[in-house]
């Protein structure tokens, strides 16, 4: 029986761990967040019916070097009547513990283990039976979070009914020729020593763009140590996994299920601060990963944001509402296609 307790993120949410058994560093862990949609008055039920999303459920994945603390998006899906779900990974923010490598892995096809974990917690919290194909699932990722479930909906042919990408991480900065030149030189290195620190190149431009622009008071309170101005440490073997992944993606992936990919308008990868860099994405080439999502699956809709950041839902304020305008449209066209189960 799942326990769940209250989260750090405080009224309306709640929490789990998963126990995913132990490995070098000791115990692994990932835990599942969970906010309920609030529930209709009973006289705007019967005016109104149902909500949009009613009994549908959305597991969200964060990106490298973060976790899960954004109110404003659980908000987005519970007030359209989803269950909200968020996942933090092995040795991420909930996850991550004492002497353990944060981020740390070598093969991203791994966290299939704690992505399966999370949906049969998911299903036994409705009240599913097993086997049951349940309520319709929306899978939705920022950045490596994008990448890591775009490689767990192939596998799993039929395994949610649709996939939100927010800046996934598809394709390496410097585009698939530099992943081919440095791919054998990550391999060699992984090979001598899968824990060997590479050069840290976040200069925490992409930090201060975000305390620019003016976020939601919940950005204020972010655990400095699970999401540091600067990137974790970037160590081979794991850079050799993302590096696989985006190998995988640029063969193609035959993802059954509709995809929406949000992105910034431009990027700006400069090496030295601008103001550029509180309109742009500053972490990924978006043009490149662009082109790289067209490998995804034959239903693929690309909504690009004018002025938005790398995590579209951390933009100053229009660009941030000009998101959630653009995901609430195709999710108007989603439903009305793909619409919840009864």
């Amino acid at each position: 029986m799942t326990v769940w307790r209250e989260d750090i993120l405080g009224q309306g949410f709640e929490c789990t761990d998963i126990d995913l058994g132990a490995d070098e560093e000791g115990p692994l862990v990932a835990t599942l967040v969970r906010s309920r949609p609030d529930s209709l008055p009973w006289l705007q039920r019967m005016f109104h019916g149902k909500r949009r999303l009613e009994g549908a459920r959305v597991l969200y994945v964060h990106g490298w070097s973060d976790y899960f603390f954004q109110r404003e998006l659980a908000a987005f899906w519970t007030q359209q009547g989803a269950t909200f779900y968020a996942l933090d990974l092995r040795k991420y923010g909930r996850s991550l513990r004492e002497g353990q490598t944060p981020g740390y892995i070598e093969d991203l096809g791994d966290y299939h283990e704690e992505i399966d974990a999370a949906l049969e917690i998911m299903r036994a919290d409705a009240g599913e039976p097993v086997g049951d194909p349940g309520r319709r699932l929306i899978l939705m990722g920022h950045s490596t979070g994008g990448l890591v479930l775009s490689l767990w909906a192939a596998q799993n042919p039929g395994g949610c009914d649709a996939l939100v990408l927010n800046s996934p991480w598809l394709e390496f900065q410097l585009n698939s020729a530099g992943r081919h030149l440095l791919k054998p030189i990550i391999e060699i290195g992984a090979r001598v020593n899968a824990r060997d620190i590479l050069p840290q190149i976040d200069n925490g431009f992409y930090s201060r763009a975000q305390r620019s622009v003016g976020l939601p008071g919940e950005y204020d309170t972010l655990n400095a140590d699970w999401r540091p101005d600067r990137s974790h440490a970037v160590l081979t073997g794991w850079l050799r996994a993302v590096i696989a992944g985006h190998a995988r993606v640029s063969q193609g992936l035959q993802i059954d299920a509709p995809i929406s990919m949000l992105l910034s308008a431009r990027s700006a990868l400069t090496l030295r601060w601008s103001d550029d860099f509180t309109c742009a994405d500053s972490v990924l080439e978006v043009d490149a990963v662009a082109r790289a999502g067209l490998k995804l699956g034959p239903e693929l809709t690309v909504l690009r944001i004018d002025g938005a950041l790398h995590d579209v839902f951390l933009s100053a304020a229009e660009p941030r509402a000009a998101a959630y305008a653009a995901l609430d449209r195709w999710t108007i066209g989603w439903a009305a296609n793909h619409g919840p189960r009864a």
